[in-house]
């Protein structure tokens, strides 16, 4: 219980002071960290408590039901007024001289702080961990919601603190307390590459399909004559006969071949007519028919029907003549 005036009475302490800032005091060394100066009434009334070390209290405002948590660095200020750091007072939404509810408070040891730093500049300091572990050396406290200030090199840097455990305000005095960053609040992720939207042009050329390539055909090369003369005669490709074409015929399949022999050689030699006129077999073909009438003629009559053929002798073969 706490009265108006400086007397106290009951088991805990509880008082309402007077909140001005560190700068109106000569300690500039209070801004970093989280310890506050206190009277020294406040100093007896606490020695006569039996209170828990090291000594911690919740401050209050009740005007916007704003909450944190400190300790205490010196009992030398005037009486009815307490200074604070700056950066608390700005957690607390208070002004210079504005009333504040101070209490002893009792907090376990923290395990876990998670943090959260305003700008990204705190992550570029070359050793921001050490930087943190010597700034919160002077803290006793940390409140979940709060933001503490870390000074470096002539800069000050806010850190929100985002998540405390065993509870939400935890003392951080001598204990092991495990440390995690939360991204900075101006923090954003690089953009995706945006992959490049197709144009008509390649939409269509994908569409059409690539043209067929040609399949192999047989027997289309080109034909040359054995005088060595061009020719002009391009022979038809040869397709296989399919099954109806044999049961129609009702032939064997030599039958069929020689008839195909027949059918190509009838078509070469009327191609050849259709170009030249005249067709010669055998060993005369570099010479011209037209030369020699009277050997074709002799030929004609030696052939006799009934005459028995004489055997197999070569390069005996019969010449024969074909004339339109």
């Amino acid at each position: 219980m706490y009265f108006d005036g400086y007397g106290y009475r009951g088991t805990s302490f509880e008082q309402r002071y007077q909140c001005f800032s560190a700068s109106f005091i000569d300690k500039p060394h209070v801004e970093t960290g989280d310890r506050i100066i206190m009277p020294p009434s406040a100093l007896d009334r606490l020695a006569s408590l039996q209170i828990d070390y090291p000594m911690l209290f919740e401050v209050r405002n009740d005007a916007v039901e704003r909450v944190s948590h400190c300790g205490v660095l010196e009992f030398v200020a005037e009486e009815g007024m307490i200074y604070m750091p700056y950066w608390m007072m700005e957690n607390m939404l208070l002004q210079e001289g504005d009333l504040v509810h101070v209490k002893n408070v009792t907090l376990p040891k923290g395990t876990y702080v998670k943090l959260q730093p305003h700008t990204k500049d705190f992550l570029d300091i070359s050793n921001p961990k050490a930087i943190l572990e010597t700034t919160l050396r002077n803290f006793s406290c940390l409140t979940t919601g709060d933001s503490i200030m870390v000074a470096y090199n002539n800069k000050k840097y806010y850190i929100d603190i985002v998540e405390t455990r065993p509870s939400n305000a935890i003392s951080i005095i001598e204990t092991d307390c495990e440390v995690d960053f939360a991204p900075p609040l101006d923090y954003k992720e690089p953009e995706k590459p945006v992959a490049p939207t197709k144009g008509k042009e390649q939409a269509v050329a994908e569409a059409i399909e690539p043209e067929a390539e040609p399949k192999f055909v047989a027997f289309t090369g080109t034909g040359r004559r054995l005088d060595g003369k061009s020719s002009n005669h391009q022979p038809q490709p040869i397709s296989s006969a399919r099954p109806s074409d044999v049961k129609q015929s009702g032939g064997s399949s030599s039958s069929r071949y020689g008839h195909s022999q027949q059918s190509a050689g009838s078509s070469s030699v009327n191609g050849t007519r259709r170009s030249h006129g005249k067709l010669v077999f055998g060993h005369n073909a570099h010479r011209n028919p037209k030369e020699n009438p009277k050997e074709a003629s002799k030929e004609s009559k030696q052939e006799q029907p009934g005459k028995e053929e004489p055997k197999f002798q070569a390069f005996s073969g019969k010449r024969y003549k074909l004339s339109n």
